[in-house]
């Protein structure tokens, strides 16, 4: 019986260390649930990133491809190196590849609407709020609020949005998100 090498042995625990960031992730339903066309976002990116979320004291790591043209969102997330998760979106539906792994909590439209929300253009994400949601933005601070309540801000670095660092504050599900955009 072949024994499994380092990077095999090490997806559970990165299975763990996601897990355990997202153990107190609310129902899909209680999310937001926003869904932007790619073509919404006016422009064609591709950009390496690095993501870092801190919830409940801890923090996990997953470095991140991101390729988003007029007809669709790519997004494959890389932990040790190992493809952990791949996320597609054409503007209608999510198509996802995950480890067998990965948690269930971790769940691709989770990962699109916190995409969304850092870098699409804020006039875009208000027209497709629903009723009683609200976002603004004043220089680099984007904030989101529901019945006037703060649930959301992400605070840049610099312009466009998917250079430099953005960092998004969840609030409402206490877990702060930071990307960090390779040069």
């Amino acid at each position: 019986m072949r024994r499994p090498s380092w990077p095999e042995r090490a997806i559970p625990l990165i299975c763990a260390l996601l897990l355990a960031a997202c153990a107190s992730t609310p129902p899909a339903a209680a999310r937001l649930g926003l869904r932007l066309a790619p073509a919404a976002l006016g422009e064609t990116i591709s950009v390496q990133q690095h993501l870092t979320v801190e919830r409940a004291g801890k923090t996990n790591d997953l470095d991140a491809a991101l390729e988003v043209d007029a007809n669709r969102i790519n997004l494959v997330g890389l932990a040790l190196g190992i493809r952990v998760l791949s996320l597609e979106y054409d503007g209608r539906e999510i198509t996802e590849w995950r480890h067998p792994m990965l948690p269930n909590e971790v769940r691709a439209g989770d990962v699109l609407e916190d995409l969304q929300l850092t870098l699409w253009p804020v006039e875009a994400i208000a027209a497709a709020l629903p009723a009683g949601w609200q976002i603004e933005e004043q220089g680099l601070r984007r904030t989101l609020r529901r019945e006037g309540e703060v649930v959301a801000t992400i605070d840049y670095s610099g312009t466009p949005r998917w250079q430099g660092k953005a960092v998004l504050d969840n609030l409402r599900y206490k877990y702060r998100l930071t990307v960090v955009s390779a040069e």
